[in-house]
């Protein structure tokens, strides 16, 4: 008697093989969306913290001073929190001489966080 047909156990082993694959293949899609929101993340937060350190220096920094904020419609998620501290040295002995340190963190939705921390020098 021939058989022409697959048996059960030969159905069963092929789709487990499947059910293998798929996994893997849905594993790795959902690890390239996170890897692509990461990296769209570390992209944007330099150029959002670059495009803040000049609104400050526009605005002025002996006007500027320690805050947090949004981006507004244009960046959802993308918060920004900036503290500002008056830095003394001896070389700056002249009260219209200034140095300043700027710690800016660009965030999104509180799970990712670009930290930038910058010195600048102005005079009165």
């Amino acid at each position: 008697m021939s058989s022409y047909g697959f048996t059960l156990i030969e159905v069963l082993v092929a789709i487990s093989i499947l059910v293998i694959a798929m996994t893997s293949v849905y594993r790795l899609q959902g690890d390239t969306f996170r890897m692509s929101g990461s990296a769209r993340f570390y992209t944007l937060a330099p150029m959002l913290a670059k495009s803040k350190l000049s609104e400050m220096e526009i605005q002025g920094f002996k006007n500027a001073g320690d805050g947090a904020g949004d981006f507004g419609q244009a960046y959802p998620g993308f918060t920004w929190n900036v503290r500002m501290e008056e830095m003394q040295s001896e070389l700056l002995k002249d009260r219209k001489y200034h140095l300043i340190k700027i710690d800016l963190t660009i965030s999104q939705d509180e799970d990712l966080s670009y930290a930038l921390r910058t010195y600048r020098f102005y005079v009165d």
